[in-house]
């Protein structure tokens, strides 16, 4: 273990996915922890019954729903055995939660587990700040028990250091209510030109007075939407380190969108479009499976009828994984970390994950979840809820150059707002954005390579 002295403040931040551009390689390689000065984040005091017990303290990132289910699945835990007693605490969004882990080592002052999301868990590998994973695999929780495709996105240089937990995909959202009133077909388009064409038929309709638009786009963190469209126009942000966002398919991929917006009027950014979409502002909508339950229960409410489908296809039909994960921090000792994985095993069991993605509209992460006679029987008779699993099959893991560059996704989304609220040229805002890709790149390259 490297002294926890060597982790300069440039290093941490540019691992929060801050301000920094550069990312210094320091810490401790996947050390065994203990000894070295950290301490246990603090928290609520830990309530009489469980005082004489291992306490692990988990940060997680997850409101609304996905916060309701880890709070009772950690409650269950604790009601379930004797020796560890789990404190989960929301700490915000996933940057905002990897900012305050930044702080966190800084102030060696540490969570037990965290949820990073794809992006953060990478900058924090990079940095040497996580725990490798394998050897905690037993007899309570199997390697073979996840979601093989899912489970080796957390893999780098042969060991796993992230384990899928919130995992999505995009999805087609559709309000079927509003496409009846407009004559459309019941079912998500085929086709990116067909959607468009459909547009056209929405012009008009109008819902508590207001014009229903198609679709919105993500002010902050659209580009993981946005990289699914890249990908089906045919292009990529990168082809492993090297930028090709200013590429002509992505750049026709941007000129779409900007179309649609300032041409067709039929589409803008939105500071959400899920509320949106829930308002009936827009009639379809891609973004992740984990607001399904969200989007059903807002329907319901609304009187009005949701669907899904597969996203659309251009020139391919592909869409990027996403989501969150549980990421152990090296700096907690051995006994902790120990506790942590039982927690970690008990949100492996099949009736736990189950639990969560018929709470969430997450992926089932853990196979044997699909067979829990609950969500079973909720993929049986609700199509919504089959979508994303069986979308499974055309998903691709994110390009390189989003995944491990620090704000490499800052610097795309903030170009993409260029085109979607200034009607900027999509040309001239991606050779500006794949300049700065590439200088940001260039700083962290060579500690990539070392540790990929």
């Amino acid at each position: 273990m490297v002294a926890p002295a060597r982790l300069s403040r440039r290093s941490l931040l540019a691992a929060s996915g801050g301000a920094a551009l550069a990312l210094t390689a320091a810490g401790c390689g996947g050390g065994s922890g203990g000894g070295n000065g950290f301490a246990q984040a603090s928290g609520d005091k830990v309530p009489d019954k469980y005082a004489k017990r291992t306490r692990v303290v988990v940060w997680h990132a997850y409101s609304g729903n996905p916060g309701v289910a880890i709070t009772e699945l950690a409650k269950r835990f604790n009601e379930s055995q004797t020796d560890v007693y789990v404190e989960a605490q929301f700490q915000g969004s996933y940057d905002e939660t990897a900012q305050k882990v930044t702080a966190a080592v800084q102030a060696k002052k540490i969570p037990d587990l965290v949820t990073f999301s794809e992006v953060n868990w990478h900058n924090f590998y990079l940095n040497d700040l996580l725990e490798p994973l394998d050897g905690y695999f037993g007899s309570g929780l199997k390697r073979s028990a996840y979601n093989q495709k899912l489970l080796s996105e957390g893999v780098l240089k042969d060991k796993l250091w992230w384990l899928p937990l919130a995992r999505s995909t995009p999805i087609f959202y559709y309000n079927k209510t509003l496409f009846h009133k407009a004559g459309l077909p019941d079912r998500g388009p085929a086709t990116w030109d067909e959607w468009r064409g459909w547009a056209k038929q929405l012009k008009g309709l109008k819902v508590k007075g207001k014009q229903v638009k198609m679709e919105a786009y993500q002010k902050i963190d659209g580009d993981w939407q946005f990289q699914g469209s890249v990908w089906q126009w045919g292009g990529a942000y990168s082809n492993g380190l090297n930028v090709a966002i200013d590429q002509e398919p992505a750049v026709a991929a941007g000129e779409w969108q900007r179309e649609l917006i300032f041409k067709d009027k039929m589409s803008y950014m939105a500071d959400s479009p899920s509320v949106d979409f829930q308002n009936q502002l827009i009639a379809t909508l891609v973004t992740s499976t984990g607001g399904l339950q969200g989007m059903t229960e807002a329907a319901e409410k609304g009187k009005w009828e949701v669907g899904t489908a597969f996203v659309p296809k251009k020139e391919q039909q592909v869409v990027p994984t996403g989501g969150g994960g549980f990421g152990m921090l090296a700096y907690s000792p051995k006994d902790r970390k120990q506790a942590a994985w039982k927690f970690i095993e008990f949100c492996g069991k099949a009736e736990n994950s189950a639990y969560w993605t018929l709470t969430t509209g997450y992926l089932p992460v853990i196979n044997a979840a699909v067979d829990e006679p609950d969500l079973k029987k909720r993929l049986a008779n609700d199509p919504n809820f089959s979508t994303a699993v069986k979308q499974l099959d055309i998903v691709r893991k994110e390009d390189e150059v989003r995944l491990m560059v620090p704000n490499a996704n800052i610097l795309i989304y903030t170009g993409l707002q260029k085109i979607w609220a200034n009607n900027t040229p999509a040309k001239q805002v991606f050779t500006d954005v794949a300049g700065q890709l590439k200088k940001a790149t260039d700083k962290v390259r060579k500690n990539i390579e070392k540790h990929v």
